[in-house]
């Protein structure tokens, strides 16, 4: 494990680079945040891997127990982020094209412009509405643009997103012995729709932790909570 985590902290190197690459087209895309694909605001460097994210952005990774770079998934320890003050420096050095009106603009006052932009605005009014990657018989919401919703496999409950999908499970269903199809697995391209979890309960709070702890903005005391849950209905079977 060591081993693996040192090749990929080496092939994952600091970012971002010295100076622009790949022209003026290519700047705001290398400084952007990989978490909310906008020009970084305010970034921050996580100290081990040096990945580089928008303040705000990484917020929700430090306040859980045992924080993961969302880049590189690396552990590191919360007190090591700094403020990047070198992309900072970059940023109000560089300008790129406004991708709306291709005014050349400051990085540090693209957000700024993007907003006021009539041409920006346009783009993204014209953006198509979210549709999922396979074909799925639950609707889409309509008011809630790119969210993904799920039924519920023990109860057939609906419209359930990843965190509601957990806690419903965790609080409804936690004796449940039938074995059932994980929802989020199966909506993925690589899913498959006929494989039954044995425990489905541990399978959502493991091989879904990852968005639902480091994407999603919760208490420390609702994560204590479901792992509690889930180790009674383990002792309880």
């Amino acid at each position: 494990m060591a081993m693996f985590r040192s090749l990929v902290a080496s092939a994952h190197q600091r970012q971002p680079a010295a100076g622009p690459a790949g022209g003026d087209n290519g700047l705001e895309a290398q400084f952007s945040c990989p978490i909310c694909l906008e020009v970084y605001h305010r970034p921050v460097a996580i100290g081990s891997c040096g990945h580089t994210f928008c303040g705000e952005c990484l917020q929700p990774c430090l306040q859980v127990p045992s924080p993961l770079c969302p880049l590189c998934r690396l552990p590191f320890d919360p007190k090591k982020v700094d403020k990047a003050t070198h992309v900072e420096k970059q940023l109000s050095s560089y300008k790129a094209p406004c991708r709306g009106c291709n005014k050349k603009v400051a990085l540090a006052k693209m957000r700024v412009h993007a907003s006021s932009c009539v041409k920006v605005q346009e783009q993204m009014a014209n953006c198509p509405k979210f549709v999922p990657v396979v074909p799925t018989s639950q609707p889409i919401p309509s008011n809630i643009p790119n969210r993904s919703t799920f039924t519920c496999p023990y109860c057939g409950a609906r419209n359930l997103d990843q965190q509601e999908l957990v806690k419903h499970c965790v609080e409804n269903h936690r004796s449940d012995p039938n074995r059932v199809v994980c929802p989020i697995c199966s909506a993925m391209p690589w899913g498959d729709p006929s494989y039954k979890s044995a425990n489905f309960l541990q399978h959502l709070l493991h091989r879904h932790k990852f968005s639902y702890d480091t994407f999603v903005d919760y208490s420390i005391d609702e994560e204590a909570a479901l792992q509690a849950a889930l180790a009674l209905s383990l002792s309880e079977n």
